[in-house]
């Protein structure tokens, strides 16, 4: 259904069972797509494309142009996978540039008032509470939770898997599979209710928590810790992840417990 008193332009392409609500606004060269339903008063800019089976609620404002003094006029895009459910009042801007697009994956949840600067990408199944602030080119790896008022520094990176507090500060990347809580923002322990809600065996959950013991409890720094976790812990998946992500961060990782 399609409301008398929504403003659609006509280069806009919705696609099957669409519902879009009154005095909501979509611009051209917008794709929405199957089963999407957009609610009142939303507002949704040029370049920006939704996937299927979609919940945009009033308020929401998303592929205006980026907060960015270095942004030029380019033409970037804002793209939203499947199933991903976008509450109240929520704004998503437009890339630049540097990535030339915002993007927030598969089945995620955006509660409300979330910010989602320009250039970030969001992986599948990513939970921002109400209030989280992502400045720009933030990266969000799937499965991370990041509980209300939570605000990250441009690019900083978060690990898939993550839990991270409410009202926290991040300004160092978070490896994946723990918990981060406290200010400054610290290692809190591995997120072992989470991975087995997931599907992780008991088997990677031990060599999880092996690693970071032997990083964060063990070792005076991440340098000795990881060359103790490269020595000492059996090789698996799991250990590599965690081992890749630490060795590519430009900002560091988050400290341990003190």
């Amino acid at each position: 259904m399609i409301s008398t008193q929504a403003n659609i332009s006509k280069a806009a392409i919705l696609g099957k069972n669409v519902r879009v609500e009154s005095f909501t606004t979509i611009y051209e060269n917008v794709v929405i797509g199957d089963g999407t339903h957009i609610h009142p008063n939303v507002t949704i800019y040029s370049g920006t494309t939704i996937g299927k089976n979609c919940k945009i609620y009033p308020g929401t404002v998303i592929g205006v142009e980026p907060q960015d003094l270095k942004f030029e006029g380019e033409e970037t895009t804002v793209e939203i996978g499947d199933n991903t459910v976008i509450r109240e009042c929520v704004t998503i801007h437009r890339g630049t540039k540097d990535k030339w697009m915002t993007k927030v994956g598969n089945n995620c949840l955006l509660m409300t008032y979330v910010h989602v600067a320009h250039d970030c990408e969001i992986g599948d199944g990513v939970i921002l509470a109400s209030y989280v602030g992502l400045s720009g080119h933030v990266t969000i790896d799937d499965y991370a939770i990041l509980e209300g008022k939570v605000a990250a520094q441009q690019f900083v990176h978060i690990g898939a898997h993550t839990f991270i507090g409410g009202a926290s500060l991040i300004r160092k990347d978070i490896p994946p599979y723990v918990k981060a809580a406290r200010e400054p923002l610290t290692f809190a322990g591995v997120n072992s209710v989470g991975l087995r809600r997931r599907g992780f065996s008991d088997a990677d959950v031990r060599v999880i928590e092996d690693v970071y013991r032997t990083l964060f409890v063990q070792n005076n720094n991440v340098s000795m810790g990881i060359k103790a976790i490269e020595s000492s812990l059996e090789d698996s998946e799991v250990k590599r992840q965690i081992i890749d992500f630490i060795k590519n961060s430009d900002k560091g990782i988050i400290r341990g417990m003190s």
